[in-house]
């Protein structure tokens, strides 16, 4: 994903990020979370998260599910339920991602932190340069608790059925920290579309998470 952040040609915070290179367009900050961005999230279930904490930059894999998303490999339907978590009738306010892990890991303590940031990428391996593909992006990381936390699972384990079938596995992770991943900055690389293609979404400044 270095080759894409090389290929997009501008920084997030540059003033004209959330518009689009001569190979791409689409909807940019101020506006609902494209389609195509939310279709790619939905098809795939492991990001590197990169985070930085007393000893400097580290980064690592998690599995993650999406708002909204089922088990299926085939893209998430142009408007996920109201109901699902991080797809609520405010699109606007970004999709939501849910990972699980442990606050006595490295990355747990440091998601941890008050005001803690995170980057991300999702991406296939196996992939050739004329149809690469992969997300970019930016956010922040809470626990999650109560009525939150059930909402959040039901999602995690329509994307990943096989913990709820092994009560060993199920165990384990329902004892271990659920985790809400919210980006405010998101970047879809797509050369299948025209080499470079790009679209990207920004919440806008002071919108809620939820």
């Amino acid at each position: 994903m270095a080759d894409m952040a090389e290929m997009s040609g501008r920084e997030p915070s540059d003033p004209t990020a959330g518009t689009h290179g001569a190979a791409g367009t689409g909807a940019g900050s101020g506006t609902a979370c494209p389609v195509a961005i939310r279709r790619a999230l939905a098809a795939h279930t492991t990001l590197t998260l990169a985070y930085v904490d007393e000893d400097g930059p580290q980064a690592c894999a998690v599995l993650y599910a999406t708002g909204g998303t089922t088990a299926s490999s085939s893209p998430a339907p142009d408007h996920a339920p109201d109901s699902a978590p991080g797809h609520g009738p405010d699109l606007g306010s970004g999709p939501a991602l849910y990972f699980v892990t442990a606050t006595t890991t490295r990355h747990g303590r440091a998601l941890a932190e008050p005001d803690a940031r995170v980057a991300f990428t999702v991406q296939r391996d196996g992939q050739e340069w004329g149809e690469l593909t992969g997300i970019q992006g930016r956010g922040r990381c809470r626990i999650l608790a109560g009525a939150e936390r059930a909402a959040g699972w039901r999602v995690y384990t329509e994307r990943f059925p096989f913990v709820e079938q092994s009560d060993r596995l199920r165990d384990a992770l329902e004892r271990t920290t659920l985790w809400e991943l919210r980006p405010d900055w998101l970047r879809l690389i797509d050369n299948g579309q025209g080499f470079g293609h790009k679209e990207e979404w920004q919440r806008p400044e002071g919108q809620p998470l939820s």
